[in-house]
């Protein structure tokens, strides 16, 4: 990202994370505090192998952070929590970011 906002591929990669609805829940539960992945499943209603996916997946587009932390009994557990970004989408916004894609635009076809 840069000091004027994310950059094209940035930005590609953060809308592909939070347009599906399942991830979207993941931000949206997380935003109320961090939480480690056994509670976070229970909450959110689905098996820690699809939320590690999920997890991953916003981990990638710099959406979420996870560390991994002792219990008192000494069991490692992973916490998740939001990391501090915003999005503010406007057409101009749209465009000086589409000017720094690295990714070829799939209507020119191979190569650029």
């Amino acid at each position: 990202m840069t000091e004027a906002g994310p950059t094209g591929d940035d930005l590609v990669e953060m809308l592909a994370a939070l347009s599906n609805p399942l991830r979207l829940r993941i931000v949206a539960q997380l935003a109320a505090g961090r939480d480690y992945v056994s509670h976070l499943a229970r909450v959110i209603g689905i098996s820690r192998p699809l939320l590690h996916m999920h997890l991953r997946r916003l981990e990638a587009a710099g959406l979420i952070a996870g560390n991994l932390e002792l219990s008192d009994d000494g069991k490692a557990m992973k916490y998740y929590q939001v990391t501090d970004f915003s999005l503010h989408l406007t057409a101009s916004t749209l465009a000086e970011a589409a000017k720094t894609l690295t990714t070829p635009d799939p209507t020119e076809g191979p190569g650029r």
